[in-house]
């Protein structure tokens, strides 16, 4: 069996938003060009798409950004308000874009777990050129949640104004994602962790706003036009496994997929190969 070509480091690069925010973004691997988008609290050095890009690195050019307000992107905390899911969108467009320049041209590929997932969407239903498209577990739910009539938007942005990011994290991970109650209380047991947490909270409302209210926005998914990929993990709640299902009959041609044994904290190994053959076919 060949030896596994060895990786070239990963390079740093910004690109300006069509509001002229600086969008930072780092690059790594060879092949067609790959643009990974994050879920909610994450960037690309806290979060899944560092260890999924090395996974996928030696098949493609894999880009990870990090989102508005997040690591080295601008519209921090100060000026969260300019923060929407428009903006958000055309922010992913610019990366796509410098992506497609620095690869040859053509549309580029893209893959979105969690909240990064709905916003990939989101960017597809509005016409953003993509190759091709693979989500994992956008955190849609089915009418029968448990908490189908909260305005979780108001609960955070309303602890935000009141300077409590951490009970903003708190009730992100505890009431809206299930996460058991300790959870918080382990993450302060971590300092890093929890600053980076506390850093981003900020950026939480939009996640919220993405994902029009946890419901499938079938309507405008239906105008997507792209070739994809809907996966959601084996051990999945009913309300995800059912809000998957919906996002693939409402895409046109969509497929989809179940990882065996995966959670919403999908392993790399198991996810690299799906999106690999999918992107390449």
């Amino acid at each position: 069996m060949a030896a596994k070509t060895e990786t070239a480091p990963a390079t740093m690069g910004t690109v300006a938003s069509a509001d002229g925010t600086t969008i930072a973004y780092e690059k790594v691997g060879s092949g067609p060009a790959l643009v990974l988008v994050d879920g909610a609290l994450c960037d690309r050095g806290f979060g899944p798409c560092r260890p999924l890009a090395a996974e996928l690195a030696d098949r493609f050019t894999v880009y990870l950004y990090d989102r508005r307000g997040r690591g080295d992107s601008g519209d921090t905390a100060a000026s969260a308000p300019t923060t929407t899911p428009e903006r958000e969108v055309e922010d992913l467009r610019a990366v796509l874009d410098r992506a497609s320049e620095e690869n040859g041209g053509g549309p580029v590929a893209v893959y979105g777990s969690s909240s990064g997932a709905g916003l990939a969407l989101e960017a597809a239903a509005a016409g953003v050129p993509m190759r091709a498209l693979v989500t994992y577990e956008a955190p849609y739910v089915a009418a029968g949640w448990k908490n189908p009539d909260v305005d979780h938007l108001a609960v955070v942005d309303g602890l935000l104004t009141e300077g409590k990011n951490g009970s903003a994290v708190g009730y992100f991970l505890v009431t809206m994602v299930g996460a058991p109650a300790f959870v918080p209380f382990m993450m302060r047991l971590m300092p890093s962790v929890w600053k980076h947490m506390r850093a981003v909270a900020p950026t939480l409302p939009n996640d919220i706003r993405i994902m029009s209210g946890f419901r499938v926005p079938a309507d405008r998914l239906s105008r997507i036009a792209v070739k994809t990929l809907v996966l959601v993990g084996g051990k999945a709640a009913e309300p995800m496994r059912d809000a998957q299902t919906a996002v693939a009959a409402a895409v046109p041609g969509a497929r989809s997929g179940v990882l065996d044994g995966q959670t919403h904290q999908v392993s790399a190994k198991a996810i690299a190969p799906q999106i690999a053959a999918f992107v390449s076919a």
